[in-house]
């Protein structure tokens, strides 16, 4: 059912779209090319297995983790969903 000037399916259309714009920002964040034999960050070498499960590593795993500790503090996202939260 349609409310307002919404067409029906518009709800479901948004959710689709943010989630397929969180999808692709996900995948841009991926490392990609050819990995690196030592971190960029402190110069450690980084082990074969890690290259090749992680192709385009460019951190040790220290290093990575720190980096994730760092991207988790912003998400970028009002997951509470009201007004007052996106002020905090």
């Amino acid at each position: 059912m349609a409310g307002g000037w919404t067409n029906d399916g518009a709800v479901q259309e948004q959710i689709d779209s943010s989630i397929a714009d969180a999808i692709q920002r996900a995948r841009s964040q991926l490392p990609s090319g050819e990995s690196l034999m030592h971190c960029q960050e402190c110069d450690a070498p980084i082990p074969e297995a890690r290259r090749k499960a992680v192709v385009g590593v460019h951190l040790c795993v220290a290093c990575q983790t720190e980096h994730d500790k760092e991207q988790a503090k912003f998400s970028g996202y009002n997951r509470r969903g009201s007004k007052d939260s996106q002020l905090r």
